[in-house]
């Protein structure tokens, strides 16, 4: 597929890109800064100007499109990742201005050429307790897609009005439009840190301790491309465990005494659910935590 992704070189795209790009794809990145991987075009470009996204989803790729003398080919999909990526980095109306405007802008860009597939990023910030002003209970455990989804800050509001800019756009057209909640990202560097999260889980209880391998996550943003037919959907982006080594009865017990269950849980089975992505994508986790940390009270 010619696929044009906007924030490839962010911590999550580029590891996506380069999945992308190992399954075959050809990948053109925009974003404001390139990415130096081999195999990759660049565009630079800003999300929140409406005419550069409609320029850059009709822009050649590279030089060697030239050569057909056939015009600047169709894109087959989007894949929308470019955010400011969290709360305190930007003032809060700017993280919401470009979240917001930007996802608008790509997803409207999209549509209006004809562009039949989209996949953007949400966020596991959604669900209200990551960036939530004191220490807040979910409603219910696990967190599935049909949570009535209340964040109280800045970047997951624009998530959430991301989402339903993208299920607005879906209706009017009847294009595949998907949104993947990304857990916390986890480069291959960082399973150093995990030691740490099975000394101190308290430390992992804002992001209910999910995680998603960057290359996990590549191959689930690669199953949205090659499945077809789903019309709006929003999928749980997370491996198939917990973060901390901890059975969820423990976890349960020591973090969300009062936090009710909808449905038993496995001993081990992320409180963020993955459920969705597994039963309607065919996801299969490749890269979990189990297979590199060492931990002398794994049981």
């Amino acid at each position: 597929m010619r696929i044009l992704f906007t924030g490839g070189s962010g911590k999550a795209g580029r590891h996506v890109v380069a999945y992308l790009l190992a399954q075959g794809h050809r990948v053109l990145n925009v974003d404001l800064v390139p990415l130096a991987l081999d195999g990759v075009d660049n565009l630079t470009a800003d999300i929140t100007d409406s005419g550069q996204m409609f320029n850059a989803l009709t822009s050649y790729a590279g030089f060697d499109e030239l050569e057909a003398g056939t015009g600047v080919p169709a894109f087959d999909a989007v894949v929308h990742f470019a955010a400011v990526p969290r709360i305190l980095i930007c003032p809060d109306n700017e993280t919401f201005r470009v979240n917001t405007i930007g996802t608008y802008n790509v997803i409207e860009a999209a549509v209006k050429l004809g562009i039949r597939k989209v996949v953007f990023a949400s966020s596991e910030t959604t669900y209200g307790v990551c960036f939530a002003d004191g220490v807040i209970d979910p409603h219910v455990l696990p967190l599935e897609e049909d949570y009535d989804v209340d964040p109280m800050d800045s970047y997951g509001l624009s998530k959430v009005v991301n989402e339903k800019t993208a299920r607005a756009f879906q209706r009017r057209s009847g294009f595949d439009i998907y949104g993947l909640r990304i857990g916390n990202v986890i480069e291959p560097h960082e399973y150093d840190r995990f030691p740490d999260f099975f000394a101190n889980p308290a430390q992992r209880r804002r992001n209910v301790f999910c995680y998603i391998d960057a290359r996990d996550l590549g191959q689930i943003v690669d199953l949205c491309l090659k499945t077809d037919g789903l019309g709006f959907q929003m999928f749980n982006a997370g491996n198939d465990e917990n973060s901390v080594n901890m059975p969820n009865a423990d976890i349960l017990a020591d973090f969300f005494p009062d936090v009710p269950l909808s449905r038993d849980l496995a001993p081990h089975e992320a409180l963020f659910s993955n459920r969705k992505i597994r039963e309607m994508l065919g996801f299969r986790e490749q890269h979990s935590w189990r297979n590199v940390v060492q931990d002398p009270r794994r049981d």
